[in-house]
Order: structure tokens, then C-alpha cells, then sequence
């Protein structure tokens, strides 16, 4: 059965995907829990009520956490226990998370603590989706996180609400804020206030649940999944830009044939070669210069974009892999196993099931995914600016003016543009340094090795931005450089993709006929960009 817009999400723990997050986190799409995840999670909590009933040693459960493990609790101490693990762990600093990565974090907790292993009653995926529908969004500092174990600081504040605690704003889904949009749009009110007025009265946690609310990759994973969502139309946005760079280049596009390609044959490889082969369909720029020998080969920027961006796109499948996991999986410590006997040293048992104390937290495979796939988006931006730069140059852009300005000397025309784009890349290049390549002991050496994962998440956010605004640039160059080849082409046409391409930045910037501010026309571009607009014109995804 497929879904329509108007059906609700259902989270069954083990099914969620990278559309249905963005689906929530942006779209403001409804959630429901599964009825069977209902039964899962009722079938864990009671593994917990006995082995509390019988004063059993768990971790987190009747001990104290981390380093603290070897405190015993109290049965009386219990509720205390989990409220007091939310406030002491709400240590987080820095610029809030946007709404959009704090909503996909509640549908990613959501979900991992509906698979049945954590040991929670259903009423706090319940409170939590009711958060969602409320727009009650969590005030979540970016930084805090070392990524193991799990997202501690931000899950904190994350969770803080469920009690009345910690600091919300109230408003519906929005859209990503990764390229300058506000991050938290409207006033910050005490969280109880909201619940208030949403009509929600605040929990009370008992055993294991605030642990339960913390441990896990929910930060990182959140980010990750927006991020994938992004950089997918991004890539595909991409092979437009530069197959609009190509015609105004007058490069060729024998180098993108099918059957090249398939003798080496990457998968994102062949796939940008075919997007661009279907930008350039019905050129009569080039047939107009196939059998003209002004070149024998064009510069890699143009004629690798096939190996280049098509290297990317593998990359950000691995991301998607890892994230197919890492969504659907319980990231949660101790985990609940509701019927397993007793048959680990280490476990604690009851008649009913199993309790197991691992490391479902640390954040590496996440944390890996997202070095790869930050470094993968920023050989977009790199190979951009390089087509810029042949765009711009006189020696190299075929005779169009230098900086494409219609009275070089006089006007500088788009000189400047490439000043930013090459800025821009440099800043790329240090934030791609792998995060997961550090690890500081926490805990009093206790948590003696950490992912640093949610650092390369936002540096991967901060990566994407810088690209968005790198091939904005090579767009603005690209049409500019059209409008002025097709006076030296009168009566054909470029490609039919690159045509469209064009005009649609027409359609919000205007041919550069003078000097004027480059601001407004920088960010509608940017916008462009972003927003997916030109993706389609590249195929199916």
C-alpha cells in the first residue's frame, strides 16, 4: 500500500526512511506509533518493572551512570534518578539546532525507543509525537555531543520538555535552515508554558526511562538524514550547473557517451554521464562545433564531471546505507529482550526476559559515513569553482569578455564572484578534516573512546551550505556567459535541459547588462539552488 500526503507516518522502529524524516522534520507530516511497536515496548517495560520489583543491578535502572555505575539506587530513588539524568546531562553550548534537525531528532527517538528494546512505557513516544503534532520544538544547543555515549547533551535538552523542563518555541515545521534561514523562528517560552497550552500535562519518568530518552545517535542521525535529503538534489543540481558551463564553454559532449562510461562503470558514473547526455539533447550548439578543432579535449573540470560528481553520488549512497541502519536500530543502553532467557555472565535476567549492557551508542559508523560524505559534497564546490574560473577568464572562455562583462575595464562584471567561490572552497577544505579521526576520554576514562560524530555532522551541514553557495556562483556565471554565446550562435539553441536550466534563473535574476550589487542576486541563486529547483531537470533521481 502506498502512502499519500495525507496518511499518517507509522513508526514501527524498524522502517523509517530519509523521506518520511524530511516528510516530518519539513513537511509537518502526522505520526502515529504502530500498534504491534505499542505491544513491543508494554511486553520491555514489564521486563523492567520486575527486575525493579526484585532489586535486581541494572545499569541505569538501579545504579548510577557512566563512571557512577557502581552506585547503587534506591527502589524510592528511582523517579529522581532518571528526572535528575535529564538536568545534570543538559549541559549543552552554542547556537540552537534549527527546527527542523530538533523535529527530526524527535521522530528519530521515536522511533529507535519504539523497536521494544529500551524498556519505556509507550506514553513517552506518545508525548514525544504529541510534541511533534503541537509544534513544540525543543531549544537544543549545537554543541555538547562527543558522540559517545550517544548524544548526551542535546538528547538532554531534547527530552527536557517531556518533564516541563528546558526552553521550547512553539510553530509549525519550516524548512532547512542550512543556507541562512533562522534557526529557531519565534519567540523562546519555558517549556511548561507549552505544554500548557498545548493542553499537555508534563511526565513523570520512572525506571530506565530517562536513560532511555538519552543514549543513542539521534543528533548525528538527524542530521544525516536532512543532510542525505539535500545533498541527493544537490548532486543531481549540480550536473545541470555544469552541463549549462559546458555549452557556454563550448565544450564537447563526446566524453559523456554511454558507452564510454560502461567501460568503466561506477554507478554514479554512468548515471551523471546519462544526466548529462539528456541536458545536452537536440544541441545545436554542438553540432554546431563537434567538427571544429578549437580543442582536442576539454579541461578535466569539464569533461571528469561524469568521474567527479559521479564519485560523490557513491559516496552519498554509503551515507544512505549506513542511515537505513542506523534510523531503524535500538541505540539505546542497557537494551531490553522481552522472552530470551538467561545466557550471558554479564546480562541480568527474569522470568521474562533479558537485559543487556553493551555499546549501541557510539556513534562510529554514523560518524564515518558523515567524514565521507562531507568531503564527497565539498569536491562539488571544488570542481565548481574551477568551471568558474574557465568561465571567467578570457584566455580560457572561448572569446566571451573577461569577467563576463559587457565593458570589461570600465565594469568589473562577475570578477569578484570568483573571489568568493575560491573563499568558500578554502573554508570547505578545513572543515572536511575527519572528525571521527579524534577521540578525548569522557567519564572519568569510563567512556575512554568517542565518534566525535555530531562535529562532523555540522561541519557536513556547514560544508553543503558552503557548496550550495559555490555552484549558486558557477549558475549566475553559466547563464550570463549563455546569454552572451548565444550572440555569437544566432538562431540555435544550446541543449534543452541547459535551455530550461537558463530560464529559470532568468526567471528570478536578470541578464548582468551593467555593474550593480551582487547581493540579491547571490541569494536568489542560492535559493534556486537549495531549493531543488533545477534537480528534475537532471532525470530521475
Amino acid at each position: 500500500m502506498t502512502r499519500t500526503d495525507d496518511d499518517p507516518i507509522v513508526l514501527t522502529g524498524a522502517n523509517l526512511t530519509v523521506e518520511a524524516v524530511e516528510a516530518v522534520a519539513r513537511g509537518g507530516a502526522r505520526v502515529r506509533l504502530d500498534d504491534g511497536a505499542r505491544a513491543r515496548m508494554a511486553e520491555a517495560r514489564a521486563v523492567i518493572e520486575r527486575l525493579v520489583d526484585e532489586g535486581a543491578v541494572v545499569y541505569g535502572v538501579t545504579t548510577g551512570f557512566g563512571a557512577l555505575a557502581g552506585t547503587s539506587i534506591a527502589a524510592a530513588d528511582t523517579r529522581r534518578l532518571q528526572e535528575n539524568l535529564l538536568m545534570s546531562h543538559a549541559a549543552g553550548v552554542g547556537e540552537p539546532l534549527p527546527v527542523d534537525v530538533v523535529r527530526a531528532m524527535l521522530l528519530l527517538r521515536a522511533n529507535t525507543l519504539a523497536l521494544g528494546h529500551s524498556g519505556c512505557r509507550p506514553l513517552i513516544v506518545d508525548r514525544i509525537l504529541d510534541l511533534l503534532e503541537a509544534g513544540i520544538h525543543p531549544v537544543v544547543p549545537s554543541r555538547g555531543s562527543v558522540g559517545a555515549s550517544g548524544d548526551l547533551a542535546p538528547l538532554a535538552h531534547l527530552a527536557l520538555p517531556l518533564i516541563g523542563r528546558g526552553q521550547v518555541t512553539m510553530g509549525p515545521a519550516g524548512g532547512s535552515a542550512t543556507n541562512g534561514g533562522p534557526s529557531h523562528p519565534g519567540p523562546v517560552i519555558p517549556a511548561l508554558v507549552a505544554l500548557e497550552e498545548a493542553g499537555l500535562e508534563p511526565l513523570v519518568l520512572e525506571a530506565k526511562e530517562g536513560l532511555a530518552l538519552l543514549n543513542g545517535t539521534q543528533l548525528m542521525s538527524a542530521i544525516g538524514a536532512l543532510l542525505l535529503a539535500d545533498a541527493r538534489r544537490l548532486v543531481r543540481t549540480a550536473s545541470v550547473v555544469a552541463a549549462m558551463s559546458v555549452e557556454a564553454l563550448l565544450g564537447t559532449d563526446v566524453a559523456f557517451a554511454a558507452a564510454y562510461h560502461l567501460a568503466r562503470p561506477h554507478p554514479g558514473q554512468v548515471a551523471v554521464a546519462a544526466q548529462l547526455r539528456t541536458l545536452l539533447r537536440d544541441s545545436q550548439w554542438q553540432a554546431h562545433h563537434h567538427a571544429d578543432r578549437h580543442k582536442v579535449q576539454d579541461p578535466y573540470s569539464l569533461r571528469c564531471v561524469p568521474q567527479v560528481h559521479g564519485a560523490v553520488r557513491d559516496a552519498l549512497g554509503y551515507l544512505a546505507g549506513v542511515l537505513d541502519v542506523e534510523m531503524n536500530s535500538a541505540t539505546d543502553n542497557p537494551l531490553v529482550f522481552p522472552g530470551l532467557p538467561v545466557a550471558a555472565t554479564d546480562a541480568v535476567g527474569t522470568g521474562g526476559g533479558l537485559v543487556i549492557s553493551g555499546g549501541n551508542f557510539h556513534g562510529e559508523p554514523i560518524a564515518l559515513a558523515l567524514d565521507f560524505a562531507k568531503l564527497a559534497i565539498a569536491e562539488l564546490g571544488s570542481i565548481s569553482e574551477r568551471r568558474t574560473a574557465q568561465l571567467l577568464d578570457p584566455r580560457l572562455n572561448g572569446g566571451l569578455p573577461a569577467f563576463l562583462a559587457p565593458a570589461s575595464g570600465v565594469e568589473s562584471g562577475m570578477m569578484i564572484y570568483q573571489y568568493t567561490a575560491a573563499a568558500l572552497v578554502s573554508e570547505s577544505k578545513v572543515l572536511v578534516h575527519p572528525a571521527s579521526a579524534d577521540s578525548i576520554p569522557t567519564s572519568a576514562n569510563q567512556e575512554d573512546h568517542v565518534s566525535m560524530g555530531s562535529i562532523a555532522a555540522l561541519h557536513a551541514r556547514d560544508v553543503l551550505a558552503n557548496v550550495e553557495r559555490v555552484l549558486a556562483i558557477e549558475l549566475l556565471c553559466a547563464a550570463q556567459a549563455l546569454d552572451l554565446r548565444a550572440t555569437t550562435l544566432p538562431g540555435l539553441r544550446p541543449g534543452a535541459g541547459v535551455a530550461e536550466g537558463l530560464a529559470r534563473v532568468r526567471a528570478v535574476v536578470p541578464h548582468l547588462d551593467r555593474d550593480r550589487e551582487p547581493g540579491p542576486d547571490l541569494a536568489a541563486a542560492t535559493a534556486l539552488v537549495h531549493d531543488g529547483a533545477l534537480a528534475a531537470l537532471a532525470g530521475p533521481a
